[in-house]
């Protein structure tokens, strides 16, 4: 049964309290599988290489190719989907990334796993704003919202995480096509269960869908996360790289143009002055890229320096997907509390101190200091998440949830490519400077030099076929060297969350209480803005 609401939206009237949980349940499942899709084959990229013979250049996009798509279309699906439907959106992402898996699993050719991993992140793309959107519609309820999004941040953290181990499993016991399988029977169960229980809901727009605002915005995105992905490679000054920012400062030039002559923008600019939004976005992609960044050198860090396999490696990252869940279900009484600047200083505080320790790790801490590392700044990273996004969500109307979701979606993807990319280069360059310095001085052969300058990983391959005194010489000198790049980027990473925080406590503004609600009524003409004094989420009429 539906209904046309007073804000525009129409919506399928819920059962009630046991369906709401089930629907909140559903769309957290396909969240994790998102978060699953986007690591997994990190750790089976030597099984595929040997399989189908990839090149550097070809696995970089079979890793890639998944957020570039997501993180490149994710604004102007997410403002698609409030007029198309929140239900369908989620189902269609779920079923096209399900079809995705299947050819990935099938492939022969390694063109064809990048084709199903650039289609599963368009898949993922229709998803994830959806996901948000719907707890959003579920939950107009403040306190019952807050947990409700608290659980999406865990379970989307821990999917991402978790996808190293899983995927280390798999390809352990299996091989690098079951991370594709995997996907089969969970989106099955997944489609099932959205419609059973999962309403629908969408606007009733009176004005069409902005259409080349949409072009610009997924052109733009999509060559500015392409270029942040390739400079590491590429070579940061190189021409390919300064022609992709180009491109995207031109295209998101064009995009905000766009949004400001426009009488119906698909992204009403106003919406990032609001503090809850703008300054919480930024909040969570500053997050993101000190994170993300910090997982990709401490998988890194575990193989190449601790010597652990990648199910050992990918088992000893579950702390942080642990602290974060922890972190996430903490934010929810703090912010009922203290309001939600609170708990994203604090999130950001913890995970600085979390990174001061990474900071202090030298080549005879081993594995203990990286676990201290992960649980302080994963319930740092819980809290900010949580918080933030409820932040981001709580501040928008109803009608417009799928675009708040889509801007808390498309800026966390930016963070995290961001993330990876500048700790990634930081990392290579220091790692590459101080081991060919101490190699040089070893009279190390030229084989091994090379490998150092290709990759951590490859420097215990080719020292096994030196002299026990050389091997032992270079193995420590290549410990050191890592070890000094990790630490430094450790620094680069807590400085930003440490800026992050304070930035947060200036700007990032508490919701009104009870007593202030009749003036914290937003403007007549801004009525995408939440107004909080009243029913949350509902629009201002």
């Amino acid at each position: 049964m539906t209904a046309t609401r007073p804000d525009g939206m129409t919506a399928t009237r819920t059962a009630g309290p046991a369906r709401r949980a089930g629907a909140a349940a559903v769309v957290c499942l396909g969240l994790f599988m998102l978060g699953l899709d986007l690591t997994v084959l990190n750790v089976a990229v030597p099984d595929l290489q040997g399989d189908l013979d990839t090149s550097t250049a070809q696995v970089q996009w079979i890793v890639d190719g998944y957020a570039l798509v997501l993180g490149g279309t994710v604004l102007a699906v997410g403002a698609f989907t409030d007029a198309w439907g929140r239900r369908r959106s989620f189902v269609c992402g779920v079923t096209v990334c399900a079809g995705a898996s299947l050819g990935g699993a099938l492939a022969g050719h390694p063109w064809q796993v990048i084709a199903a991993r650039c289609v599963m992140g368009a898949g993922a793309a229709l998803l994830m704003p959806a996901t948000l959107a719907v707890l959003h519609h579920l939950f107009p309820e403040p306190r019952l919202r807050s947990r409700a999004i608290a659980a999406w941040a865990a379970v989307g953290g821990m999917g991402g995480l978790c996808g190293p181990v899983i995927g280390g499993w798999l390809v352990e016991h299996f091989s690098w096509r079951a991370a594709f399988w995997i996907n089969l029977p969970l989106a099955g169960v997944i489609v099932v269960l959205a419609l059973a229980l999962v309403p629908e809901s969408r606007t009733v727009r009176r004005a069409g869908f902005d259409v080349p605002g949409a072009a610009l915005s997924a052109a733009g995105l999509l060559a500015l996360v392409w270029a942040i992905t390739e400079s590491p490679h590429r070579g940061w000054t190189s021409p390919a790289a300064l022609t992709g920012f180009a491109a995207a400062a031109l295209l998101l030039a064009a995009f905000v143009a766009r949004q400001l002559r426009t009488p119906a923008p698909m992204l009403p600019l106003y919406l990032l002055r609001v503090p809850g939004i703008g300054v919480a976005a930024a909040a969570l992609a500053l997050m993101s890229f000190a994170m993300f960044g910090a997982l990709f050198v401490l998988t890194l860090y575990l193989q190449g320096v601790l010597g652990f396999s990648p199910w050992q490696a990918g088992l000893r990252t579950l702390p942080l997907p642990g602290g974060l869940a922890l972190g996430a279900v903490c934010a929810v009484p703090l912010r009922t509390r203290l309001g939600g600047r609170v708990p994203v200083v604090a999130g950001l505080t913890l995970v600085t101190a979390g990174f001061a320790v990474l900071a202090t790790t030298t080549p005879d801490s081993g594995y203990p200091h990286c676990a201290v590392f992960q649980l302080v700044a994963g319930v740092g990273a819980g809290l900010v998440a949580a918080a933030a996004t409820e932040s981001v969500m709580g501040s928008v109307a109803t009608e417009r949830a799928g675009l708040g979701s889509a801007i808390n979606d498309a800026t966390r993807q930016v963070g995290s490519a961001l993330g990876v990319a500048v700790q990634g280069s930081l990392l290579a360059a220091v790692f590459t400077s101080r081991l060919s310095t101490s190699l040089t001085g070893l009279h190390a052969p030229a084989p091994v030099t090379a490998a150092a300058e290709h990759s951590m990983l490859s420097v215990p391959e080719q020292a096994r076929h030196l002299p026990p005194a050389l091997r032992a010489g270079v193995l420590s000198a290549a410990r050191s060297a890592f070890t000094d790049a990790m630490t430094l980027t450790a620094v680069v990473a807590g400085a930003v969350t440490l800026l992050t925080a304070a930035a947060a406590a200036r700007w990032l503004g508490r919701p009104p209480r009870p007593h202030d609600a009749r003036r914290a009524t937003p403007p007549a003409p801004r009525a995408m803005v939440a107004d909080q004094g009243r029913t949350p989420g509902a629009a201002e009429r």
